[in-house]
């Protein structure tokens, strides 16, 4: 897990699903189930707590995006009103924000229910990779033949970043699963924005990546 402490009331943390895996829990559950969401978020919240010395204390504001290797939280505590009110979130209305307590986890404007950390249905689109060598990837090309998705590849600050797009008609989460599980064999995920390779970055294959690296590496 990722902690970058932003101030001395806000800190955000980035939890790659092989990160949730690792503790025990699906990312169906982290999405849909309650419980297991809360229990998630309290023990992100005690490591947090651990390496950057972030009081848990009162009420907190929960900003969650979703990314294509995992989940990217940002927790700001709540300011008060002198009536003991949490004052109005940090976040732009747009945001998807919670506000959590220990013992209940509760939305701004209704304060009995919350479905999960995610309100809407979890779609996993794509995943972005991170690649310190180019040759890291000649391995990996062999294994990829049996996947139907969609690669293209960048390099930006030194790094190369393989960009994985989805089809659902052609491949279930079970197999995106099988898939990221490949991959984290010969790299990492990263949470790198295809938006800011397309602008910043360099192209490098811009479509079938390892059909390509195959052809000319001759990987098996």
């Amino acid at each position: 897990m990722e902690i970058e402490r932003i101030n001395e009331n806000t800190v955000k943390f980035f939890l790659s699903y092989i990160d949730i895996e690792e503790r025990g829990f699906t990312r169906e559950e982290v999405w849909y189930n309650r419980d297991k969401s809360e229990e998630l978020f309290w023990e992100m919240m005690d490591e947090v707590s651990d390496e950057s010395e972030f009081e848990v204390e009162g009420p907190l504001w929960i900003q969650v995006h979703a990314m294509s290797g995992g989940i990217e939280v940002t927790v700001t505590r709540a300011q008060m009103s002198d009536d003991g009110e949490p004052l109005e979130s940090p976040f732009t209305s747009d945001d998807p924000k919670k506000l959590f307590q220990h013992g209940k986890m509760y939305d701004h404007d209704d304060d009995d229910t919350m479905p999960g950390i995610g309100d809407a249905p979890f779609e996993w689109l794509d995943n972005m990779f991170i690649f310190a060598e180019f040759d890291d990837l000649i391995p990996l090309a062999g294994k990829m033949k049996e996947y139907e998705v969609k690669t293209s590849l960048y390099s930006f600050e030194n790094n190369y970043y393989l960009h994985l797009l989805y089809d659902d008609e052609e491949m279930d989460d079970s197999r995106k699963t099988d898939l990221f599980s490949v991959l984290s064999e010969f790299g990492a995920p990263s949470n790198m924005t295809i938006h800011r390779l397309e602008e910043y970055g360099k192209s490098i294959i811009d479509a079938d990546v390892f059909s390509t690296i195959h052809q000319y590496f001759g990987a098996k």
